[in-house]
This record gives C-alpha cells, sequence and structure tokens, in this order.
C-alpha cells in the first residue's frame, strides 16, 4: 500500500503541497492532494460547514478515488479534518501524519486588545464621516488582523466571502482536543518552533493525548513547513510511513 492523502490548510490548496507531492511521488507513492471545498478550484460550500462536513466529504472523495487505504497527512485545518477521519475511519487510515494541526482556537490578549481597536477603529470611521481617512480604513484593518494573528479571517472579509466566513467562524469554535485520545493509528506529529498560527505547546498537547504518538519538532520551522521546509517536511514522513 502505497497512497497518500494530503488535507491541506485554511486558506491553503493543493498547489502549495506541489514540492511534497513530488518528493513523496520520487519515492513511488501514489500521492492525492485534493482542493477542500471552498479552496483552490473548488467552489465554497452551498451553506456554512463544520469539521464534520468536511471529514464526510474527504470520505465521499475517498469513495469517488477508490482510496480503502493509505496514509494520511494533514496540515493546519487539515490537520483538524485528519484528526476527525481516523477517529471515524480507523480502518481506513494505516498511519496519520499531523502538520502543525490547528486543534483549537483561543484568543489572546493580544489578540482580544488588536481585535477589539479593529472594530473600534471602523467604528469611529463611521460616526465622524472623515472621507479623507476613509480610504486608509482598509489598510489598518489589514495591519491589526495582522498583529493580532487573524489574517485567514481578514482575507475571507474583503473578499466578501459570506459562506466561507461563517464556515471559519463555525470550525474555530470547536476544539479538537478531546478526539485525540481516541486515534488508533500510529501517528507523527511534525511542528515548527517557531510557529505563531498554531502554537508550539500544542505540540505536546498532542503528543501525550496521542496515544505512541512521536514528535518532530524543526526548530527553524513556521507554521507553513510545506512551503519553507518541503524536502525536511518529506524525509519526515517517509522515514516515518517506510518504518
Amino acid at each position: 500500500m502505497n497512497t497518500i492523502l494530503i488535507l491541506h490548510g485554511w486558506g491553503s490548496s493543493s498547489k502549495n503541497w506541489s514540492r511534497v507531492k513530488e518528493l513523496l511521488e520520487n519515492q513511488g507513492y501514489k500521492v492525492f492532494v485534493p482542493d477542500l471545498p471552498g479552496f483552490g478550484e473548488n467552489s465554497a460550500p452551498e451553506k456554512p460547514w463544520s469539521v464534520d462536513d468536511y471529514t464526510e466529504w474527504t470520505r465521499r472523495y475517498c469513495d469517488k478515488n477508490n482510496l480503502p487505504h493509505f496514509f494520511l497527512i494533514g496540515h493546519s485545518f487539515g490537520g483538524g479534518i485528519a484528526v476527525k477521519f481516523s477517529c471515524a475511519y480507523p480502518e481506513m487510515v494505516s498511519k496519520l501524519i499531523l502538520v502543525s494541526p490547528a486543534l483549537r482556537r483561543r484568543q489572546t490578549v493580544k489578540q482580544i486588545i488588536f481585535l477589539f481597536l479593529t472594530k473600534l477603529g471602523k467604528f469611529v470611521f463611521t460616526i465622524t464621516g472623515l472621507i479623507l481617512l476613509w480610504p486608509l480604513e482598509e489598510k489598518i484593518k489589514k495591519i491589526l488582523y495582522k498583529l493580532a494573528g487573524t489574517t485567514d479571517y481578514h482575507k475571507l472579509d474583503i473578499n466578501g466571502m459570506l459562506m466561507m466566513k461563517e464556515t471559519f467562524k463555525k470550525i474555530t469554535k470547536e476544539d479538537l482536543t478531546h478526539c485525540l485520545s481516541k486515534i488508533k493509528s500510529p501517528t507523527l506529529i511534525v511542528w515548527g518552533a517557531q510557529d505563531v498560527m498554531t502554537p508550539i505547546r500544542e505540540a505536546y498537547i498532542a503528543k501525550k493525548e496521542i496515544n505512541n504518538a512521536r514528535l518532530e519538532i524543526i526548530e527553524d520551522g513556521e507554521h507553513g513547513l510545506n512551503l519553507q521546509k518541503p524536502e525536511i517536511l518529506a524525509e519526515k514522513i517517509i522515514r516515518f510511513i517506510t518504518n
């Protein structure tokens, strides 16, 4: 069995995994990297989706492409889907690789302050009617959202993608840490020590909760390891699934 299924993160697409896919295919693996609904070339769902909805879409994708057994890789948001999928369909997942999975979203004091300032700024612009400052509103919002660590939400906000915006709200309310102890597949957790999107402390929680999980930390790695460190990531994946 040499099949690998990769689930990308929020705001990403299959294209961002092209280098990792190439490296894995060079080792003889058949790699599937679908665009999840609402990303890449795949249209958004007709209603706001939960992680469970994406999990069931993944199952249908596997059935359609005749994937009864495979190695499952999930990054960030895709990591959350991979966790749910592994719990719901353990017989399909030979081994699980979680790359900086987004298991829960908790606002820090920094995020709360900057998000408050963002909302306050919008209120001030509206009330004062300072026409000369209106063109600056979007730039200021972008800076504040970035400082707050919520750039994904900002992308949805400025693009007016209502359905995905509501989907984002829905999935970020879910805490998936309670699912970790239910995972039965051998699991590798890969995390960048410099990750600010999914803090490194979450890696140790996942390691503790998943039975016999292996944790690999890339010291100079950030959140997008598939783009920043594709060779190192692919090497760790291959070593894990071949042992």
